[in-house]
């Protein structure tokens, strides 16, 4: 019996692993977080049982987790996006190791990801970035020493930030002292769903775009010279002339 940490990807339930997929058809128990994963993504399943996640808290999870254990029963335990990032499977996976219950985690598309595609952009340019922070806004959970944004900032790289469009104004104040009020930002809503919406500008007016957008929730927050540059080098790796192990 193993228990299957399935990232669903960001909405769409067409950006799903063909292993993720697979899992979730096959597994006769399955527990998703209904709040983030679309029952689309469960389509096709031949489970006994379903759990909407949202409603239980880590002690009921764990204990559905342990008597499907007890049966020989496979679980998929579907979370959005990849789970490896703000899926809080690290205190599930705790759980697990102390009752010597077996684990995989099957990756997913991030909200990151998406976004990026939607806006049609390349996170890392020659030049430009080469780095990319994925963070989040301190609110209940507080950041751990030396990951405040004022520090993140400094580095100047495409930011990704999340959790923190209800933040917004106290963000930009942030960021503005190491990327400038011109620098390109997008605030994107639920992305890949099929209600998705976003927003582009500048440190200096992005807030009030998105006050007029009324985001509240289930945002991401790019930030970045990436996003409205076309002023970079192109790529060793196709340049002419320039020799690799398959282009002598």
């Amino acid at each position: 019996m193993t228990v299957y940490f399935i990232g669903a990807g960001p909405g769409d339930p067409e950006l799903i692993t063909v292993k993720g997929q697979r899992l979730i058809r096959s597994c006769p128990v399955i527990i998703y977080a209904g709040s983030l994963v679309p029952e689309a993504v469960l389509d096709g399943h031949g489970a006994e049982q379903v759990v909407n996640s949202a409603e239980l808290h880590l002690e009921q999870i764990i204990e559905l987790i342990r008597l499907a254990h007890d049966k020989g029963q496979d679980v998929a335990r579907v979370h959005s996006g990849d789970p490896s990032l703000y899926g809080a499977i690290g205190e599930q996976i705790r759980y697990l190791r102390e009752l010597n219950i077996p684990f995989e985690i099957i990756p997913g598309v991030t909200a990151t990801a998406a976004c990026a595609a939607l806006l049609g952009a390349e996170l890392t340019l020659p030049d430009i970035s080469q780095s990319v922070i994925l963070t989040r806004y301190a609110d209940k959970t507080a950041m751990p020493p030396g990951e405040a944004f004022s520090s993140l900032a400094q580095h100047g790289a495409t930011m990704a930030i999340h959790l923190g469009v209800n933040h917004l104004e106290k963000i930009v104040a942030e960021l503005l002292p190491h990327y400038g009020a011109d620098c390109p930002i997008a605030v994107v809503h639920r992305a890949s769903w099929p209600d998705q919406d976003w927003v582009t500008g500048t440190l200096e007016d992005i807030a009030e775009k998105v006050q007029a957008k009324g985001f509240r929730r289930t945002a991401l927050i790019l930030v970045g010279r990436v996003l409205g540059s076309d002023n970079f080098s192109e790529s060793s790796l196709y340049r002419a002339g320039h020799a690799h192990l398959y282009r002598p």
